[in-house]
């Protein structure tokens, strides 16, 4: 499982380095190991608190029998179980959005200028501990197993890397796989620096949330997009220590 994973992300680099979505602005060496080494900070709060934690919950789950999944027909149980998970992340990124607390700690992810899958992992490490309480809530009310979390989280990062590619699907490919996936073509959309844009297409993995709430938009293109955000404090954020102290910094007028 490991190797594959592996393997799969090496392809996904080497395929948004041939076929490109957008034109990056940043030189790419310096902007992948800063957000490598911010995603490696993210991974460790996850594996000490939240995969401990989270694990247990769904273990009550399945030995209570307690929560969605458990409710339905074993067959639909895992796939169940991960749908609802999928579904109480769009609220959590929705929330992320429109309180300006969760926001003050969200925008480390969204100030980086350029986009591709080193960008799914730039996060600051409090975030992690922020969304703790509502990863818990998320478990228990899905329902899912320690089998169904499992596959959740590898479905959920397969899923973040590829959508965040700087990557350029055929058209009529992009078109359908968004029909039920999210795409890197519809997640730029939400990376743009224009709010209305910005607050759109907010699922990390299955793409019926935003059109079941219509947060779904299939333009501009990304050629129109500018990616990142449109305030005079993004750029002292960019780099690592910019990013960890901009929570603690009063939000830009205009954001």
């Amino acid at each position: 499982m490991m190797l594959a994973a592996g393997v799969a992300v090496v392809g996904l680099l080497v395929a948004e380095r041939k076929r490109p979505l957008r034109k990056q602005t940043r030189p790419e060496i310096p902007r992948t190991i800063r957000n490598a080494a911010m995603g490696a900070s993210c991974a460790l709060v996850v594996a000490a608190a939240e995969e401990p934690l989270a694990r247990e919950v769904a273990r009550k789950n399945l030995v209570e029998k307690r929560g969605f999944a458990q409710k339905l027909p074993r067959p639909l149980r895992l796939i169940g179980g991960i749908a609802a998970m999928d579904y109480g992340f769009y609220w959590w990124h929705v929330a992320t959005h429109k309180i300006p607390f969760l926001w003050c700690f969200h925008r480390v992810h969204h100030v980086d200028p350029d986009m591709d899958a080193s960008t799914a992992v730039r996060f600051h490490f409090l975030d992690m501990l922020i969304s703790l309480p509502w990863r818990l809530v998320q478990v228990r009310l899905s329902g899912v197993s320690p089998k169904g979390l499992r596959w959740w989280r590898r479905f959920f990062n397969a899923s973040i890397l590829f959508h965040h590619a700087n990557l350029r699907l055929p058209e009529d490919m992009d078109e359908k796989l968004s029909a039920i996936l999210t795409t890197p073509k519809m997640h730029g959309i939400h990376h743009s620096q224009a709010r209305a844009e910005r607050d759109s297409n907010f699922t990390s993995g299955l793409s019926f949330w935003d059109r079941l709430h219509g947060t779904f938009r299939s333009a501009p293109p990304p050629e129109d997009i500018a990616i990142g955000v449109d305030d005079p404090e993004a750029e002292e954020a960019v780099s690592i220590d910019g990013a960890l102290a901009a929570p603690f910094r009063p939000l830009p007028i205009n954001d």
